[in-house]
């Protein structure tokens, strides 16, 4: 039996699987740089707001279906199918959250994310047992399947591995293939009702999608506010540690920046000096990074990752605080999300309205330019250029 579809419930749907996906991708990419209580709680925010967005899409695209004949749904399939996405979903954000985002860790984490997906949409289906018989179409079961793990790989990538303004495209490309997956599996799914009808639900099928599409914004929206992180609470902390002591005994003055939160601006005090130490965090204890040893910084939400030409480091302080505490002479904000050291630039690109700074270290990173900040990289790169000569 045909089924049609009614197209604002369908884009409904779409939408919260994009919201759950952006809140749920948010918390995980906060927990690989989070320790002890506030990961657990970030991954377990992550896991619950992606499968309440991923089981929400799948719940409102069910009722966009429009059949000729009444449904009714099961209970136990419908909670079933939650309760195996979050499991499955949280288990595949464990894995590409607990170290580096490698392709091998990104494609397990793919599979449990997409086969996730695929399981809970087929127990949900099983709702429909009470009032129809169900034949889907074994290729294009596969088809959604492959779609599922590839695009959750694909989003995982762009969330975990840097790429910039990657939350946003995460969140949509996991949105659409979740989406994807599901009118997938749909388009192949013949519909047979038995002999003896079920009683029409009370609710009519587009006030039961606005009452759970409404349910699941206040969820995501309260996560959001319960786990957003305090501004003031990590950089406190790290300002109140002493910096590592040298080998030679003396413990090395770390100058931050004066006159920063000065009133009026600083308009009248002292002129802000640059500091020598950034602090970062090492296996859950703060030490300092000397700001010559900084090749680039790199914005991680409300965090930084700082990069010494070898390796990464978590830092506590956001990408304006961090850029306040650097001095301007030696350091750019070439993008929104990227600061780097000018000394430590390898070559650069352009094209048009698009460019990419390469930066000298034991390992080569590569750091987009904003459209709007090419004009100043380009004079600074050139005025570095004729000191040089």
């Amino acid at each position: 039996m045909p089924v049609s579809y009614s197209p604002w419930l369908v884009l409904l749907s779409v939408a919260l699987a994009i919201q759950g996906s952006y809140v749920g991708l948010t918390f995980a990419i906060q927990a690989a740089g989070a320790e002890g209580a506030r990961q657990r709680a970030l991954l377990a925010g992550a896991a619950i707001t992606l499968a309440l967005g991923v089981w929400t899409m799948h719940f409102v695209g069910m009722l966009a279906e429009r059949v000729p004949f009444p449904v009714d749904y099961l209970v136990l399939p419908t909670l079933l199918s939650f309760l195996v996405c979050v499991i499955v979903i949280g288990a595949g954000i464990l894995a590409a959250s607990a170290g580096p985002p490698t392709l091998p860790r990104i494609g397990a984490a793919a599979v449990f994310m997409g086969l996730g997906v695929v399981a809970m949409h087929y127990i949900g289906m099983e709702t429909l047992r009470a009032c129809a018989e169900m034949v889907n179409s074994a290729p294009l079961v596969l088809a959604a399947a492959a779609l599922a793990v590839a695009a959750s790989g694909l989003a995982l990538w762009l969330a975990l591995g840097g790429a910039s303004h990657s939350l946003p495209v995460s969140a949509i490309v996991l949105g659409l293939a979740i989406s994807g997956m599901h009118y997938t599996a749909t388009s192949g799914l013949s519909l047979y009702p038995r002999p003896a009808p079920a009683i029409a639900p009370a609710l009519s099928p587009d006030l039961l999608a606005v009452i759970v599409a409404v349910v699941a914004f206040m969820v995501s929206g309260g996560f959001l506010l319960l786990l957003v992180p305090e501004r003031n609470e990590r950089p406190e902390r790290v300002s109140a540690e002493s910096p590592p002591i040298p080998a030679n005994g003396a413990a090395e003055p770390v100058v931050e920046a004066v006159g920063s939160f000065s009133p009026l601006g600083g308009a009248g005090g002292p002129p802000r000096r640059a500091a020598s130490h950034i602090p970062i965090e090492r296996n859950g204890l703060t030490s300092y990074l000397p700001a010559s040893s900084i090749v680039a910084i790199r914005a991680d939400a409300h965090y930084t990752h700082v990069f010494d030409g070898t390796a990464s480091h978590f830092c506590s302080l956001s990408i304006g605080e961090v850029e306040q505490r650097l001095d301007p002479r030696l350091f750019a904000r070439v993008h929104r999300s990227h600061i780097v050291n000018i000394a430590r630039v390898d070559g650069a690109r352009f094209n048009g309205d698009s460019g990419v700074i390469e930066l000298s270290g034991q390992e080569r990173y590569s750091v987009p330019v904003s459209r709007g900040r090419i004009g100043q990289i380009k004079a600074r790169l050139s005025g570095l250029e004729s000191a040089a000569q």
